[in-house]
């Protein structure tokens, strides 16, 4: 049976994350399901990572067995004809016997977004809406600690499996303004539960003028889940794309 690989976007606000769950609704229980109406049986599929409750993607990977005689084309056709319009697949193709969609990725991608915009109801749920200006100079100055390879307990959930490496490397982060709306971007190999969102906190509270730049570097230094008290709505989170073998992360 043929591999394919899938690249999927989601608004993630109706869905209890991307796993499945017996209280609640994940996107991997809506794929599967229409998954099992083309393949004609049960079909697993496995993500390059999980996403938590609202949080969108723009470029999940999924790998899943295929049926002979269906294409990635006709599978790309039939599952958007299928999906609720809220999930959508971008693209398929073949993928070699030993790809993962996990394991094999090497890095990836998100983005966090804020917005000063008060007045427009249609951004609370794709955008964290922002209560006063921040100073961003302040954020541009915190950023650089967060570069690197370092131990992310600080900035971590405390569900995670304690034999789970928490050393993660960074190489890039973009911070960025464009009209009311505030960017944060972040390229890494991998990012634990809740990294991002406990990130992103910890820079707006520099922006606040909560704490101070060097205050970063003092929380992960600690190596303590309780070090690091701020997280960001999950609102505001996109995984924008995923890294495999020798592809450029930027």
């Amino acid at each position: 049976m043929p591999k394919i690989k899938a690249i999927i976007a989601y608004d993630g606000s109706n869905y209890a994350g991307w796993q499945k769950q017996i209280n609640a609704l994940g996107i991997q229980e809506i794929f599967e399901s229409a998954l099992k109406k083309i393949n004609h049986e049960p079909c697993e599929v496995t993500a390059s990572g999980r996403t938590d409750a609202k949080v969108h993607a723009k470029g999940q990977v999924v790998h899943f067995k295929g049926r002979e005689g269906i294409s990635p084309l006709q599978y790309q056709k039939a599952l958007n004809g299928i999906l609720p319009l809220d999930i959508r697949v971008i693209e398929c193709e073949n993928a070699d016997e030993n790809f993962h969609a996990r394991f094999s990725a090497t890095g990836k991608r998100y983005r966090y977004v804020c917005s000063y915009n008060l007045l427009d109801p249609f951004q609370f749920k794709y955008k964290n809406i922002l209560q006063g200006r921040l100073d961003t100079e302040k954020i541009k100055e915190a950023v650089p600690y967060f570069i690197g390879k370092h131990d992310f307990t600080s900035f971590s959930s405390n569900k995670i499996d304690p034999r789970k490496p928490r050393e993660k490397t960074i190489y890039q982060i973009d911070f960025f303004e464009d009209g009311q709306d505030l960017y944060f971007d972040f390229i890494g190999t991998g990012f634990l539960r809740y990294q991002i969102r406990m990130m992103v906190g910890a820079l707006l509270a520099v922006g606040r003028h909560k704490i101070e730049p060097a205050a970063i570097k003092n929380m992960l230094e600690a190596k303590d889940k309780h070090a690091c008290p701020y997280n960001a709505p999950p609102q505001g989170l996109y995984l924008m794309e995923v890294y495999y073998g020798e592809q450029l992360f930027f």
